[in-house]
This record gives C-alpha cells, structure tokens and sequence, in this order.
C-alpha cells in the first residue's frame, strides 16, 4: 500500500506566500499603526481609494481580496474618524460610493511614500530583470488562481457537493 503524500509546508507556495505577505503587512503595519492608529484593513482601503476613488465598498473588497465584512468594519471606522467620505454615486442613487477625506488624504500622502520605499528596500537585492519576471510571474499566478477559483469543484480538487433530493 501506498503511503499518502505528505505536505511539505515550506515548499508549498500557499503557505510559503501567505507567511511572506504577512510578515511583510505586518512591517508595514507598524507603519501607520504607531502614528495613525490604522489597522491593516483600513490601511488597504485607504490606500485603494488614494488610487481610485469613487468606488463602492463591494469594488474595494474586489479589489482587496479582503472579506467583504471586514472591509466593511473598515469602511465604517475610516468614515468615523473623518478619513472617508460616502456619498450616492451620480448616475446610480442607490450606489454608495466612497472617497478619501482631506483627512485622509493626508495619511495616504504620508504612509504612501513610506510603503513604496519599504518596497524598494525589499526589492533592492533582486536585478530589473529578476523585479520584471517577478511581477510576470506574480501576475500569471493571480490569472492561474482566478481560473482555479472559478472552476467547478471537482476540478479545484474539491469533493462535489451531495445531489438534492427532489421533493
């Protein structure tokens, strides 16, 4: 009999890419945790809309990639301390869209910078070649896991769900 297949964690790119994003949000997020008291998903809706405004908090967690009830704590939070701003959306009424403050805007300007030079320094040890394949192959794994996503479950290398019964 065959033994099963074991997982060797620190060759599987899941769990390999998840410790790395976290050890790098964290760094980041003494960033702006110390001197703005964000959190790491306010951080990322604001830095979001700083990029495109007039977005819906559904476009944001799209975007993000972040759970939609977080985002939206987020969302809350930012719009109490006067770092957002919602307002309807001019063609769609029932459309909330959201914008940086001046407040907000203010941060985005400050931790921004910060955020690209922290990435500049991680990178720094690769070549414009090695930065170049990385963001190809980053985003080849980003199309590969929409794909993967959106496939059936069987061919996610998921059990399919029971047959209903009628009735």
């Amino acid at each position: 009999m065959n033994e099963p297949d074991l997982l060797d964690l620190e060759h599987f790119l899941p769990y390999r890419l998840s410790v790395l994003s976290n050890r790098i949000s964290q760094e980041i997020a003494r960033l702006y945790a110390d001197r703005f008291g964000l959190a790491i998903t306010e951080w990322r809706v604001l830095a979001v809309l700083g990029r495109q405004p007039d977005l819906s908090a559904r476009e944001v967690a799209e975007r993000t990639a972040m759970d939609k009830v977080a985002v939206s704590r987020a969302i809350a939070s930012l719009v109490e301390a006067g770092r957002l701003e919602r307002s309807t959306h001019d063609n769609d009424r029932r459309r909330a869209v959201l914008r940086l403050s001046p407040a907000g805007q203010a941060i985005y300007a400050e931790v921004a910078p910060l955020a690209l030079d922290y990435q500049r320094r991680l990178l720094e040890g690769l070549g414009p070649q090695e930065r170049e394949a990385l963001q190809d192959l980053l985003t080849r794994l980003e199309r590969a896991a929409a794909e993967v996503c959106a496939a059936p479950e069987e061919r996610r290398g998921l059990p399919a769900p029971p047959a209903r019964r009628a009735g």
